[in-house]
């Protein structure tokens, strides 16, 4: 099982036949991605042969999904266009929108944010490395060959944390990871993930990943206290950040003690949730906690 991404998805890029686009996409192939096509107005008709793959290019996401019945699309194209991307894949009824691009001003990210949660299309981003689901298919920037397949669920608004929780606990293996970007406003968020991981009958433990700036991390606890069953171990960046000081993802901003790691992690704690002071420090808490959780399993089955 997984959220929100399967071996069944079928894959389009948006901005395929860019740069970004394309060793990307060549990644994502090599990953076992169905990638079934790209968009490119000014290409629609061309193909691109990405070593043993020939992949057709449509001059719009409809037109990719009428030709091979696509169900995601992964954004790849410059900040400027990336408003009007989102919006031509939300008109198109694409059901997921995973939207990697950096640097879109934040009015434009209100509005398609918006307009997907009006129209039904689950949007992963922006600003974000995407999703993974180990051995079924990879859509984004996430490398794939880190970890496995397993009983973990992820969901992290740092990029390059999310690979290293990812590689700190390969051995064990990870159900679906997402990266939901650390921008101010994303399409998906903490909430969003714990409550699909908590429906997952073959995820058995919760990795959140939160950083310094504004309020996620807080909200998500309070929806954990109220409606997730299963564990939960947290790690929160910047915790040696100077105070008041703005760092990294346009998110991260702190004012007073709302924001910083230190009242993150106690709200985090207070619900039950262990949180690191390290990710690795976090990956050994994810250990411990799922050896309890099989432990439990095994003392509570019927004795034969």
């Amino acid at each position: 099982m997984a959220i929100f991404l399967t071996k069944e998805s079928r894959v389009l890029v948006q901005g395929m036949t860019g740069g970004e686009g394309m060793k990307h996409t060549r990644r994502m192939l090599a990953a076992g991605t169905h990638v079934v096509g790209g968009v490119n107005p000014r290409k629609a008709g061309q193909t691109v042969d990405f070593d043993d793959r020939v992949v057709p290019v449509f001059g719009s996401v409809a037109d990719g999904m009428r030709a091979t019945g696509a169900d995601v699309t992964v954004v790849f194209v410059p900040p400027a266009f990336a408003k009007a991307a989102v919006a031509e894949a939300v008109d198109a009824s694409i059901g997921l929108a995973v939207v990697i691009t950096e640097g879109i001003p934040v009015h434009d990210s209100v509005a398609f944010t918006s307009y997907a949660k009006k129209k039904g299309t689950r949007l992963v981003g922006p600003n974000c490395p995407g999703l993974i689901t180990p051995g079924q298919s990879n859509a984004g920037i996430i490398p794939a060959d880190i970890t496995r397949s397993g009983r973990v669920g992820l969901v992290s608004k740092s990029g390059t944390l999310t690979y290293q929780l990812m590689y700190e606990l390969r051995d064990v293996g990870f159900s679906t990871c997402v990266g939901i970007g650390g921008d101010p406003v994303v399409g998906t968020t903490h909430i969003d993930c714990l409550a699909a991981f908590q429906d997952d009958p073959d995820t058995e433990l919760i990795v959140l990943i939160g950083e310094i700036g504004g309020d996620a991390e807080e909200r998500a606890a309070a929806y954990i206290r109220e409606h997730v069953t299963k564990p939960v171990v947290g790690y929160i960046a910047g915790f040696t950040a100077p105070e008041g000081r703005t760092m990294g993802h346009a998110g991260a901003i702190v004012s007073g003690s709302a924001g910083t790691a230190q009242a993150k992690k106690a709200a985090l704690e207070a619900v039950g949730v262990k949180v690191g002071n390290t990710p690795t420090e976090t990956a050994r808490l994810v250990l411990a906690q799922l050896d309890t959780v099989r432990e439990d399993t095994a003392r509570d089955a019927p004795q034969a």
